[in-house]
C-alpha cells in the first residue's frame, strides 16, 4: 500500500500531466527533454553539500544540478525543487518518481521562503542553488516562443498558464515603454527606432509570431558582431515578460532568509545586468554597516552577514565545447555568516 505522501504525490504528477497535454508545446513529445546543466562540478565545489544535509535547488529546469546534490547528500539528506514552468515539474515528475529524497514544488524561485516554511519542516537549509535565464527544452521549442530561429506565437513566458504574452504586451505597450524595456532589458542602442517599427506596424496587423518580430527587426537594424539583430530584443521582452530582474532581486532576498548559519547561496547568471545584481547583494552583505565603519566597536548587528566564496567561475573550454551555451554562464557564491 503506497504511503499518503506516495499518493499525493502521485496525484500531482497525474494532475500536472493532464494540463501538460492541452498545451500545444506539449503535444507528441516526451516530457523529459534534453537539458544539459551548466558548471555543475563548480557549483558542488562551492555549496560543499555534505551528507544528510538539507539543499534548495530554486530552479529545477530538467534536473541536472538535483540529480547530483542527491548523490552528494546521500541516503539521509534531501532535496526540495523550485520550477516556475510546470511542464519541467511534470518532467521531474516522471524522471525522479522513485526518488523518496526529493520534493517538487510548482513555484517561482522569488516564493522560496515560503515554500520552504511550508515544505522544509524544520529542517536548516544548507544551500540554495539559483541557475538563472531560460532552460534549452524551453529556448527549443517554438511554441514557447522565446527564440527568434524558429518561427511559433511570441509568448515567452516561462509559466504559461498565468501572467501576460511578449505578444499581449507588444500590442498594448507605447512606444516610450518598448524603448524602455528594450533599451534598459536588452542593452540594446537601436531600441527606439525597434519600438518606433513596432508600433507603425501594428497598426496595420498585430505582431503574433516570432517570426514576424524577428524579421522586423532585421529590416530595421544592422549588426557586425555576429549575433542576430533580434537577440537583444527578444532577451528583454523575455526578461520583462517574467520580471526576471524583480524575480532575481525578491529570490535573493529568500535564499539569504532561509539559509543557516554557514549555509551557502550559489547563483549561476547569463548576463552582466544580472551578475551585477548578485555580486552587490553578495558584497553588501560581506561588508561591515558604513555607519559603523571605522568605530573602534562594532556592534553585532552592523557585522557582515556574509562573505564571498571562492572566486567568479565562468566555464571551462571543454565544457564550452559540450555546451556551446554554457559560454555566458557565470557563477558566484556567498556563505550566511548570521
Amino acid at each position: 500500500m503506497p504511503s499518503s505522501r506516495a499518493r499525493r504525490e502521485g496525484i500531482e504528477c497525474r494532475r500536472l500531466l493532464r494540463g501538460a497535454a492541452r498545451w500545444p508545446f506539449w503535444q507528441g513529445r516526451t516530457p523529459v527533454d534534453e537539458h544539459i546543466p551548466v558548471l555543475v562540478d563548480e557549483v558542488l565545489e562551492v555549496l560543499a553539500p555534505s551528507a544528510g544535509g538539507f539543499y534548495v535547488d530554486g530552479t529545477f529546469g530538467r534536473g541536472g544540478h538535483t540529480a547530483r546534490l542527491l548523490e552528494a547528500v546521500g541516503a539521509s539528506g534531501s532535496v526540495l525543487a523550485l520550477d516556475r514552468d510546470p511542464q519541467a515539474i511534470a518532467a521531474g515528475h516522471q524522471r525522479f518518481h522513485d526518488e523518496p529524497r526529493l520534493e517538487l514544488v510548482h513555484a517561482d524561485f522569488a516564493q522560496l521562503a515560503q515554500v520552504v516554511a511550508e515544505r522544509g519542516r524544520g529542517r536548516p537549509v544548507r544551500g540554495v542553488l539559483l541557475d538563472l535565464g531560460v532552460s534549452s527544452p524551453q529556448i527549443d521549442d517554438p511554441s514557447r516562443g522565446f527564440s527568434f530561429s524558429k518561427d511559433g506565437p511570441l509568448d515567452m513566458r516561462m509559466d504559461p498558464t498565468r501572467g501576460e504574452s511578449a505578444a499581449d504586451f507588444v500590442a498594448r505597450a507605447d512606444e516610450r515603454e518598448l524603448f524602455r524595456v528594450i533599451a534598459e532589458l536588452g542593452e540594446e542602442r537601436h531600441a527606439r527606432r525597434i519600438a518606433r517599427a513596432i508600433v507603425s506596424t501594428r497598426a496595420e496587423a498585430p505582431l503574433r509570431r516570432t517570426g514576424e518580430l524577428a524579421d522586423l527587426v532585421q529590416r530595421v537594424v544592422r549588426t557586425h558582431d555576429g549575433k542576430h539583430p533580434a537577440t537583444r530584443t527578444f532577451q528583454a521582452l523575455r526578461m520583462h515578460v517574467n520580471d526576471e530582474l524583480g524575480q532575481l532581486q525578491r529570490g535573493l532576498e529568500a535564499a539569504f532568509d532561509v539559509l543557516a548559519p554557514g549555509g551557502r547561496m550559489a547563483v549561476i547568471s547569463f548576463h552582466s545586468l544580472e551578475d551585477r545584481r548578485v555580486k552587490h547583494f553578495i558584497r553588501e552583505r560581506s561588508m561591515i554597516d558604513p555607519v559603523y565603519a571605522g568605530l573602534p566597536n562594532i556592534p553585532d548587528f552592523a557585522q557582515p552577514r556574509m562573505r564571498e566564496v571562492g572566486r567568479k567561475y565562468r566555464a571551462s573550454d571543454a565544457e564550452i565545447a559540450r555546451n556551446p551555451r554554457s559560454r555566458s554562464a557565470v557563477l558566484r557564491c556567498g556563505e550566511r555568516l548570521r
